[in-house]
């Protein structure tokens, strides 16, 4: 059985991306991994950590409610989100890497956001960018 992952976060992004990935997983009949990566450090306390909770509570409503099968990781590990998601993703042998984009202004549209880079660049399955609605 094959694989998807998708980079998650609490954002209309990541809820755009977490959308088109349940629609992936079931179109394939593939098992999701779902990755909601943290850096961690001082910004990263309790309080972070309790509402980081919350939000992963949602997120499991929401895949159970779908009916695909899922596997779901919350990483507060140091690393850049991308670099989880693309160890994820080789880990898993993923078909699939699912990627949320946010509109960005006409000087911020000549910079894609680095982790969004960087998972386009080195991931070693197809990448579905998903731009969040407006």
């Amino acid at each position: 059985m094959g694989t998807v992952v998708v980079g998650y976060v609490p954002k209309p992004e990541g809820e755009a991306a977490l959308g088109k990935a349940i629609d992936e997983a079931k179109l394939r009949g593939t098992k999701l991994v779902v990755v909601n990566s943290h850096r961690g450090g001082q910004e990263f306390d309790a309080s972070a950590a309790k509402k980081a909770e919350s939000e992963m509570d949602a997120v499991r409503k929401r895949l159970d409610e779908s009916g695909v099968t899922y596997d779901l990781r919350q990483l507060v590990r140091g690393f850049e989100p991308a670099e989880d998601l693309i160890s994820i993703a080789e880990a898993n042998d993923a078909e699939l890497i699912v990627i949320g984009l946010r509109r960005r202004s006409p000087v911020g549209k000549l910079i894609l956001g680095s982790n969004a880079q960087r998972i386009l660049l080195d991931a070693h399955c197809a990448v579905l960018a998903v731009k969040a609605g407006d």
